[in-house]
């Protein structure tokens, strides 16, 4: 019985003198552990039998993208921008390459009059001050000069703007090319009756057009841009404003094809307006004779105002200035003879050739 009890005893794994007996194991038990370390002894192997697979990248976050969309798009290599050009550059777009402008040259006729230089007619408006090259021109010389605008802006009535679909209200920004643009912007947006929101955002040529916005808008409450005399000036402010919607005031007749072609360059969305008009200016007061001997011009619409006011002007020993290609093909055109001309590489403006000239002539 003794050693029956024992037995039991040990089973169930009862301490005996400080030490554990295990029990004996069943037969079920002992399958199931069998069974567990066959798997575990064969999860190894598997291991083993199985081929790696190729480690996967790492999709590229947006950060990392763009650093290196920028690096590609902004990367020019110098041998490829033309000389004068300019390279326009924003993050997160690709850099843009402007072309410098064709020079605008104009030279004068083989044949000229060099006769003495006595009276002289500038086809601009009086300065309001002396400060005027051509104000010095008449000391140096002692020659008389005559100031006569040939031409005057007239604005278009409100029928006439409506006629051109468009909406004020659609373009929340505004590039201003000259005083003019900004008189008749104002001008049409009172007849309109559409009141000009402070949101708007003004892209002005050079300074003195942005300063001349103070007769319209309080200048510090606003958003106004400018650059240095050019289009280009401004390419890097406009594209970074590339999602408005741009209008462009301009008259009908306009020297602005550099303009559009930089602004279909930087891909903006824009509309250009017709706001004013140049006409020939009334010249009936000379009564059908102009008495000088140098007439200065500055436009082509110069040209036809001098042809509509005396249409039986005949050149003769009348010398004929011109600055500008197009003022000198306008002049070609009616066949006039060029005298004097500018810019070219010999005169930078129109106050050194007439100098130059004035000078050779007056010797005599």
């Amino acid at each position: 019985m003794a050693t029956k009890k024992k037995a039991h005893k040990a089973k169930k794994g009862i301490l005996k003198k400080g030490k554990k007996v295990a029990p004996r194991p069943s037969k079920k038990n002992s399958t199931k552990k069998a069974a567990k370390k066959v798997v575990k002894k064969a999860k190894p192997v598997v291991k083993k039998t199985t081929t790696k697979k190729a480690p996967v990248k790492k999709a590229a976050t947006k950060k990392t993208a763009t650093k290196k969309y920028i690096k590609k798009s902004t990367k020019i290599k110098k041998a490829d921008i033309p000389a004068g050009s300019t390279v326009i550059r924003v993050k997160k777009e690709p850099a843009i390459i402007i072309p410098p402008s064709p020079p605008q040259t104009a030279f004068p006729d083989a044949q000229v009059v060099k006769q003495k230089v006595k009276t002289l007619l500038i086809s601009q408006p009086k300065p309001v001050d002396d400060k005027n090259p051509y104000v010095e021109l008449s000391r140096k010389h002692n020659i008389k000069v005559d100031f006569r605008h040939f031409i005057k802006v007239e604005g278009v009535t409100s029928r006439e703007f409506r006629e051109q679909r468009i909406n004020l209200t659609d373009h929340r920004a505004v590039i201003l090319t000259s005083r003019n643009a900004v008189d008749h912007y104002f001008r049409v947006c009172k007849e309109m009756r559409y009141k000009v929101p402070e949101m708007i955002k003004y892209f002005c040529l050079n300074d003195s057009i942005a300063y001349y916005l103070q007769r319209y808008i309080q200048y510090r409450k606003r958003k106004i841009f400018f650059g240095n005399g050019t289009i280009t000036d401004l390419a890097e402010s406009l594209r970074k404003n590339k999602n408005e919607h741009f209008l462009l005031p301009v008259a009908d007749v306009h020297r602005g094809e550099k303009i559009i072609d930089v602004l279909d360059l930087l891909k903006l969305q824009y509309k250009k307006a017709i706001i004013y008009r140049t006409v020939s200016a009334d010249l009936s007061d000379y009564k059908g004779v102009l008495p000088y001997d140098v007439l200065v011009f500055f436009t082509p619409a110069g040209i036809d105002s001098l042809l509509k006011n005396f249409p039986n002007f005949k050149q003769g020993n009348t010398r004929i200035a011109v600055f500008g290609a197009s003022v000198a093909k306008r002049a070609r055109e009616h066949n006039l003879r060029i005298d004097i001309a500018a810019p070219n590489p010999q005169n930078l403006n129109m106050a050194i050739a007439l100098d130059g000239y004035i000078k050779e002539a007056n010797k005599r």
